[in-house]
C-alpha cells in the first residue's frame, strides 16, 4: 500500500514543528510592563477581562511511553489553547512530568529481583498473545507484536524487564532502570520528545520533573506544606487507611494496580458468645480460661433488639483468632477479616494475627449455642445461609429478619424446607420457634418491615438475588430515615437519631468492637492485597467545615462544562476527608518536620499549576540542575515563595535579587488565577478536588480556578485499550502510522462529553487523504486564481450563498470551540465546510474547472477553512497558510477569520439557498412520479418478466413551469392571527392550548394538515408574521438556469407570479406549484 499521503503530511509535521522550534513559536511571557503589585482583582477575573489564557493538563507519570489515552485528554488543552491563539490571546500551556510515588519505585525494585534471579539477559521471553478484532484492525497480530516487539501490549509480561523491552529500551539499558532514578532520567525526555511530535502548542521551557530529584520544585513543595500545617490543615494521628503489608505503608490511589477510589469501610463486630458445649472445633479452647465469640460484622447495630440467629457459609473457611495478647478473648471469622483486624490496634502484635482454631468449615458451626447483645432470647444458634460471602465482612452475619429482606427470606427457606434442613443437620429446635420480632415502624411496611417488602416483591427464596437487592435498598433506606424504633431505651424515637448513640453503648459495654476492611479488593503495585490499617500518620484535614465551605464557594464559581462534572465535584465534597499524605516508601519530596515520610503523589501535584508561570526562571532543564536567574535552589527560602505567590514581605530582603523576585512575582500575578484545568473524569474523586480545596486554602479568592473540563476514557474502534487484549497505541506509534495531524483529527472525532469515546483508526487514516485533498485543492485553486471570476463580474447567486454558508459555519465553529465541543467544532469546521464547498462547485460550474469560480469567494473559503481548522490540524494548516496561500511572500499571522457579510444579509441569503434546495428536492418526486413506470410482460412471452418500459417522454424532456405566489391565502392569514392572537406580550409565552385553538377553528378545518404545522412552526420560531426574509420570484429568476441543469431538463423553466394557474394549483407563499409538461 502507498504511503505517499502520509508521508508527505509527515514531511509537512517535521518542517513546521523545526520552525515553531526555531521561532520559540509557544513561548511567552509575562510583559514587561505587567504591575506585578496588582495582578488580575476578583471582579476583572469574574468579568472575563483577564486577558491571558491559561491552561494545564495533569502531568504524566513517568513510568512508561506517553499513550492514545494521555493523547486524547490533553487534545482538549491543546485545541483550546491553539484556539485561543488565533482569537489574538496570549496563551500558555505547560507541560510537566510527574515521578512521586510508589509505581516507579516499586518497578525498579521488581526489575532487581528478577535480574538476580535470571542475570543481565533477563527472563526467557512470553509466547505471542491471540489477536483481537480491534487489535488485528489496529494491525497488531501476534507476529507483529514479536516482531515490533510491543508485547507490553498483550499483557501476557509476568516480567518488568519484558515490559521495558517491549516499550522501546536497549536491552543493554535494561538493568540500569534497577536504579529508579534512572527512570527520571529516560522517560521524561522520551515523553517531551512523544508529546512534541503531536505539534502540541506547549512552551517546554516550563517542563519539569518532581520529587527531591529536582531542588526547586522540592523546595516549592515544602513551601506548601508547611503552609498547609501553619493554617492548621495538616494534623497527625491514627487513622483507618488502605494500607500494603508487604511495602509496610499507606496505598493511596496512585500507589493502586486495581482499586483506585476505594476507601476504608468501617463495621460493628458483634461479639456473639459461644454458650459450652463448644462445637468440635472450638473444643480444644473449651479448657482455656477465654471467651469465644462468633465475630458478626453489621452496619445495623440498631437492629440487635431482632436477632433471632447466626448466619454462616457452610462451605466457607473459618478460624478462631486471639483478640488479646493473654488470649482471653477469640473471635471466630474469616482469615482474610482476621488479617484485616490484625492492622487495627485490636490483635497481640500489629500486623499478624494469632490463630488457635482451624482452619475448618463453616458447616462444622451449625447449630452452635450463642448468647447475643441485645437479642431477644438466650440461645440462638448458628445457622446456613447460602449467599453469605467470605470475602465481605467477616464472614458471619447476624440474622434480623424483621428489618433484613435476606435473613427474612434465608429463615423461611429453613422454616418452610424440611429437605433444607436435612441437608444441613439443621435440627428443627434451632429454626421452628424463631420468629421474626418487632423492632421497628417503617411507614408502609409496618412493624415486620422485611416481610411486608418481600411480600409486595413476590420473593420466594434467598436465591432471588435481584428482587432482594430491591427489597434492602428500600427496606434500609427507608427504616433508616423513617423508622421509630418500638424496643429499647430509644423506643419512640427515629432510628436516624439513635443509632450512633445505641452503636457507642455497645462499644463502651464491650458488646461489640470496630473493625474496617477495603469497600472491595485493592491490589497495589507490588502485588499485594491491601488491608485497612489503624496508622500513626500525617493527614489533611479535607472536609472541615469551613474549608470545605470555602471549596464549595470556588466550585460554584466555576465553568465546569458538563452538568455531570460538577454533580461529581459535589458528591465528592460530601464526603472526603482527612486524606493521609505520608508515605515511608517511594519518590517524592520529604515532610519538612518529619523527613521521615514522603509526600505522596495525589498530594505534592494540588498547585503546581503556580509552579509552572516561574519554572523557566528556576531552572534551564528539567531535573533542575541547570540553575535559572534566582540562583541555586537553597536560595528559595520559605520568604521567597512567600513573596512570590503570595505578595508577603519586601522583595529587598530575600537571598536573590529584588528584580529577580519581582519578575518572579510578575510572571505569577499575570497567568493567574488558572483558567481552565483537563482531566479524565477519574480524577474527580481525588485529584480535582484537592486541587480545589488546595487553592482556597493557600491563595485569595482572585487566584481560585476558573474552570475544569472533565472527559471520559477513549477507546480503540469501539473496545476498551488495554494492553492485554493487544487494542493499544502509544502516542509515538499513532503519530509514525496516522500523522499529526491524523491522530489529532480523529482525537478530536472521537466524542466530547464525560462519557467514553472512541478513537476510530480508520478515521484517523481517512484524515490522511482527506487533509492531502485539502492541500492539493488549495494548490490548484492557487494556480487557477488568475484565471477565475474576478471583481469585474458581479457575484452569482451560489457566490453569494456560499460565502454567506462559510460565515455561518464559522460562527458555528467558535460557538463550538468556546464550549469546547471539539466534536461539533470538527464538523462546523471540516466536514460541513467540505460539502457546502461541494454545493458551491457544482452550483456555478467549477467541479470540473475551477476557473470557474469567483475569486474573491474562493480566497475567502480557503482562507477560512485553514483558519478555523487551524486548532485541530495546525501544521497542514500552517503549511497551507504560509507555503501556498502566501508562497513567496511574508505571510500575516494566522487569525480568526471575520465575517464577510451583514448577520441579516447573511440570513436571507441562506434562507433563499435552502429555499432552492428544498424545492429541488420537490421537483426530483415530482420528475419521479412522472417517469414512465415499468411494464411486466408475462412468462409465454419468453422474456422470464423482464421490465419493460412503457412508450412515454423521458423525463429531461419536459418543461417545467413554477408558479409563485406573493400574498398568504385565506386560511394562512387565520393561522397567523390565531398564533398572533395567543401570543402573551407580557410572558412572552404561548398559549397552552394553541394546538386545540387551531384544530377546532373552522375556518381550518379542511386544511388542517397544512395549518396545524405551520402555527407550530410559528410558535417555535417566535414568528408573528409569515414572511420570507427574500424575494421568492427574483431567486427563481435567477437559479432557472441551474434548476434545468441540476435536473437536467432541456427547456428553460418558466416562472409565473400570482397567476391564474397558481391559484388554481394551490401555490403558497414559499411553495410554488409545479407545472411538467
Amino acid at each position: 500500500m502507498s504511503t505517499t499521503r502520509r508521508d508527505t503530511l509527515l514531511d509537512i509535521q517535521h518542517r513546521i514543528q523545526a520552525r515553531w522550534r526555531a521561532e520559540g513559536a509557544f513561548e511567552v511571557d509575562a510583559p514587561g510592563d505587567f504591575d506585578e503589585r496588582r495582578g488580575w482583582s476578583l471582579d476583572e477575573v469574574r468579568a472575563g477581562r483577564k486577558e491571558p489564557y491559561f491552561v494545564t493538563f495533569p502531568y504524566i507519570y513517568t513510568n512508561g511511553p506517553i499513550h492514545l489515552g494521555h493523547a486524547y485528554s490533553l487534545s482538549k488543552a491543546e485545541f483550546a489553547v491553539a484556539y485561543g491563539r488565533l482569537r489574538g490571546r496570549t496563551c500558555l500551556f505547560p507541560f510537566g512530568f510527574h515521578c512521586t510515588g510508589m509505581p516507579i519505585q516499586a518497578s525498579a525494585n521488581r526489575l532487581a529481583r528478577e535480574l538476580q534471579e535470571f542475570g543481565p539477559t533477563g527472563p526467557p521471553p512470553p509466547p505471542p498473545p491471540p489477536p483481537t478484532a480491534a487489535a488485528a484492525e489496529n494491525g497488531t497480530t501476534p507476529a507483529a507484536a514479536m516482531k515490533k516487539k510491543v508485547e507490553a501490549k498483550t499483557g501476557r509480561q509476568v516480567y518488568q524487564y519484558h515490559m521495558l523491552l517491549s516499550s522501546g529500551v536497549p536491552p543493554e539499558e535494561i538493568p540500569r532502570f534497577a536504579d529508579p532514578h534512572q527512570w527520571l532520567r529516560y522517560w521524561p525526555p522520551q515523553g517531551m520528545r512523544d508529546a512534541q511530535s503531536l505539534g502540541l502548542h506547549v512552551d517546554w521551557r516550563r517542563s519539569f520533573i518532581t520529587t527531591d530529584a529536582n531542588p526547586y520544585y522540592d523546595s516549592f513543595i515544602r513551601w506548601q506544606f508547611e503552609r498547609l500545617r501553619g493554617a492548621g490543615r495538616i494534623k497527625f494521628g491514627k487513622r483507618y487507611t488502605i494500607y500494603s503489608p508487604l511495602d509496610r505503608q499507606a496505598c493511596a490511589d496512585h500507589d493502586r494496580a486495581t482499586g483506585e477510589g476505594v476507601a476504608p469501610q468501617e463495621y460493628v463486630l458483634i461479639k456473639m458468645e459461644v454458650l459450652r458445649p463448644y462445637p468440635e472445633p472450638l473444643r480444644a479452647l473449651e479448657q482455656q480460661a477465654c471467651r469465644v465469640y462468633l465475630a458478626a460484622a453489621t452496619l445495623r447495630p440498631e437492629t440487635m433488639y431482632g436477632q433471632t440467629n447466626c448466619w454462616v457459609q457452610p462451605d466457607g473457611e473459618y478460624g478462631a483468632y486471639a483478640l488479646s495478647a493473654d488470649g482471653a478473648e477469640v473471635l471466630v471469622m474469616t482469615a482474610r477479616a482476621a488479617r484485616n483486624l490484625a492492622y487495627q490496634d485490636v490483635a497481640p502484635e500489629f500486623g499478624r494475627e494469632h490463630r488457635l482454631a482451624g482452619p475448618f468449615l463453616g458447616r462444622e458451626l451449625l447449630g452452635t449455642a450463642l448468647r447475643s447483645p441485645r437479642a431477644p432470647r438466650t440461645p440462638i444458634y448458628v445457622l446456613p445461609m447460602l449467599t453469605v460471602s467470605t470475602g465481605k465482612g467477616t464472614g458471619v452475619v447476624t440474622s434480623v429478619p424483621s428489618d433484613a429482606p435476606d435473613d427474612y427470606r434465608a429463615l423461611q427457606d429453613l422454616r418452610e424446607k424440611a429437605a433444607l434442613r436435612d441437608k444441613y443437620g439443621v435440627r428443627d429446635e434451632w429454626v421452628l420457634p424463631f420468629e421474626p420480632v418487632p423492632i421497628i415502624e417503617v411507614p408502609g411496611y409496618g412493624c415486620l418491615p422485611a416481610m411486608a417488602a418481600c411480600e409486595q416483591l413476590k420473593v420466594r427464596s434467598q436465591n432471588d438475588r435481584e428482587l432482594l437487592a430491591r427489597a434492602k435498598d428500600e427496606v434500609y433506606l427507608r427504616g433508616f430515615y423513617d423508622g421509630r424504633l418500638l424496643v429499647g431505651a430509644y423506643a419512640g424515637q427515629r432510628v436516624q437519631e439513635v443509632k450512633q448513640r445505641i452503636r457507642q453503648e455497645m462499644l463502651e459495654a464491650g458488646e461489640a468492637l470496630l473493625y474496617s476492611e477495603p469497600e472491595r479488593e485493592v491490589i497495589s503495585r507490588s502485588g499485594d492485597e491491601c488491608v485497612v490499617a489503624l496508622c500513626d500518620q500525617w493527614y489533611i484535614e479535607y472536609g472541615e467545615a469551613e474549608w470545605k465551605r470555602l471549596a464549595r464557594r470556588c466550585l460554584d464559581a466555576m465553568e465546569t462544562y458538563h452538568a455531570e462534572t460538577r454533580r461529581g465535584f459535589e458528591a465528592v465534597l460530601e464526603w472526603l476527608h482527612e486524606w493521609a499524605c505520608s508515605r515511608s516508601f517511594g519518590l517524592g519530596s520529604r515532610l519538612p518536620w518529619d523527613p521521615q515520610y514522603v509526600i505522596e503523589s495525589l498530594s505534592d501535584s494540588t498547585i503546581y499549576m503556580a509552579y509552572y508561570t516561574v519554572a523557566h526562571l528556576l531552572h534551564r532543564d528539567l531535573a533542575g540542575a541547570e540553575p535559572g536567574i534566582a540562583g541555586p535552589p537553597d536560595r528559595l527560602t520559605g520568604a521567597v515563595w512567600d513573596y512570590v505567590l503570595l505578595g508577603e514581605g519586601d522583595a529587598e530582603a530575600l537571598p536573590i535579587p529584588p528584580a529577580v523576585a519581582r519578575q518572579l512575582r510578575r510572571e505569577f500575578q499575570y497567568w493567574y488565577p488558572l483558567n481552565l484545568r483537563v482531566s479524565g473524569k477519574d480524577l474527580i474523586g481525588n485529584h480535582l478536588t484537592f486541587f480545589i480545596y488546595n487553592h482556597v486554602a493557600l491563595f485569595p479568592e482572585d487566584k481560585w480556578p476558573l474552570a475544569v473540563r472533565a472527559n471520559g476514557h477513549v477507546m480503540i474502534n469501539n473496545e476498551k485499550m488495554s494492553k492485554s487484549t493487544g487494542n493499544f497505541l502509544t502516542l509515538q506509534e499513532a503519530v509514525q502510522r496516522y500523522t499529526a495531524d491524523g491522530v489529532r483529527f480523529a482525537l478530536a472525532d472521537a466524542g466530547d462529553g464525560v462519557d467514553d469515546a472512541s478513537f476510530q483508526v480508520k478515521t484517523a487514516d481517512e484524515a490522511i487523504l482527506k487533509l492531502t485533498t485539502m492541500l492539493s485543492l488549495a494548490s490548484e485553486g492557487v494556480r487557477c486564481a488568475p484565471e477565475m471570476r474576478d471583481a469585474r463580474q458581479p457575484l452569482q447567486f451560489w457566490d453569494r450563498f456560499f460565502e454567506a454558508e462559510v460565515d455561518r459555519l464559522v460562527e458555528a465553529a467558535a460557538e463550538a470551540y468556546d464550549r469546547m465541543a471539539f466534536r461539533d467544532a470538527l464538523k462546523c469546521a471540516f466536514y460541513e465546510m467540505q460539502d457546502a464547498l461541494g454545493v458551491w462547485r457544482v452550483a456555478v460550474g467549477a467541479d470540473a474547472d475551477m476557473r470557474h469560480m469567483h475569486r474573491a469567494v474562493w480566497e475567502q473559503y480557503i482562507r477560512a477553512q485553514v483558519q478555523v481548522l487551524y486548532p485541530i490540524c495546525p501544521h497542514t494548516c500552517e503549511w497551507m497558510w504560509r507555503e501556498v496561500l502566501h508562497a513567496g511572500q511574508e505571510a500575516p499571522p494566522l487569525r480568526w477569520p471575520e465575517a464577510a457579510a451583514e448577520r441579516r444579509e447573511r440570513a436571507a441569503i441562506l434562507a433563499a439557498g435552502q429555499y432552492l434546495q428544498n424545492l429541488l428536492h420537490r421537483l426530483r418526486l415530482a420528475i419521479q412520479r412522472r417517469a414512465p413506470v415499468p411494464v411486466r410482460r408475462g412468462r409465454d412471452d419468453g422474456d422470464n418478466g423482464a421490465a419493460d418500459r412503457a412508450p412515454a417522454e423521458a423525463p429531461h424532456g419536459c418543461s417545467l413551469e413554477l408558479h409563485v405566489r406573493t400574498t398568504l391565502t385565506d386560511w394562512q392569514t387565520r393561522c397567523v392571527a390565531l398564533v398572533r392572537a395567543a401570543y402573551d406580550p407580557h410572558t412572552r409565552r404561548f398559549a397552552d392550548d394553541l394546538p386545540k385553538r387551531i384544530a377546532s377553528d373552522a375556518a381550518l378545518r379542511r386544511v388542517l394538515k397544512k395549518a396545524m404545522p405551520l402555527a407550530m412552526h410559528l410558535r417555535d420560531t417566535g414568528q408573528l408574521e409569515l414572511q420570507l426574509p427574500f424575494d421568492e420570484a427574483a431567486v427563481l429568476q435567477e437559479n432557472r438556469a441551474y434548476i434545468r441543469d441540476q435536473l437536467g431538463l432541456q427547456h428553460e423553466v418558466q416562472v409565473c407570479v400570482d397567476d391564474e394557474q397558481g391559484e388554481r394549483r394551490g401555490a403558497l407563499l414559499g411553495e410554488p406549484a409545479i407545472v411538467l409538461r
